[in-house]
């Protein structure tokens, strides 16, 4: 089931999400509707937060960057790299890279966000199996973007006051819903939420 996306402005986008239990009530349907709302979207990841539930748990499908890979084994790996993401913790090392980001509850922003290019992560697959690895180049970055979303954190919260005050009154009209996007949101600030 497609669900709407939460827009810029809504709390639940700013608060820290609680963990999943292993007996957690329709995890599988929650799976497969992340999974079909981040497709609808035309996204490369998708945060529980993001569909209005403060859960610990992202989607990450990285293959329509597979043509940004610098190398053959990048590019194999966004390839490749479509996973589930239950309960993660995150550590994040190396050289700080900018990259223009862009988030399915901000549509119509994009900004350059600077990241760190190698992240270890500690998760619980959709089986509730640990999983330890260790990712770098826009993989990491992907991971990142999507973990800050259950951290309550947005990619506009990592510029500067220059960009965030550039940027105030788009984010209010997203927020009322004045955007124009090909996917089901639901709007903080607008009662008439569309479809």
């Amino acid at each position: 089931m497609i669900r709407p996306i939460v827009a810029y402005g809504d709390p639940v986008l700013k608060k820290k999400a609680k963990e999943i239990a292993a007996d957690h009530s329709g995890l599988q349907e929650l799976i497969a509707d992340m999974w079909e709302t981040m497709y609808e979207a035309s996204g490369v990841g998708l945060a529980a937060p993001q569909i209005g539930l403060s859960l610990r748990i992202f989607v990450i499908d990285a293959r329509p960057f597979a043509e940004d890979g610098e190398t053959e084994q990048e590019k194999k790996q966004l390839e490749n790299f479509k996973k589930v993401f239950i309960n993660p913790t995150l550590t994040e090392e190396g050289e700080e890279w900018s990259f223009n980001e862009g988030c399915l509850s901000i549509p119509d922003i994009r900004e350059e966000v600077s990241r760190k290019d190698v992240v270890h992560i500690h998760y619980l697959d959709e089986n509730f199996k640990e999983v330890t690895e260790t990712y770098d180049g826009l993989c990491a970055r992907v991971i990142q973007h999507e973990y800050d979303h259950i951290e309550g954190i947005l990619f506009t919260d990592k510029l500067s006051s220059l960009k965030k005050r550039l940027i105030k009154g788009k984010l209010e009209k997203i927020s009322r819903g004045e955007v124009d996007c090909d996917y089901r949101m639901k709007f903080p600030k607008n009662k008439k939420n569309r479809r």
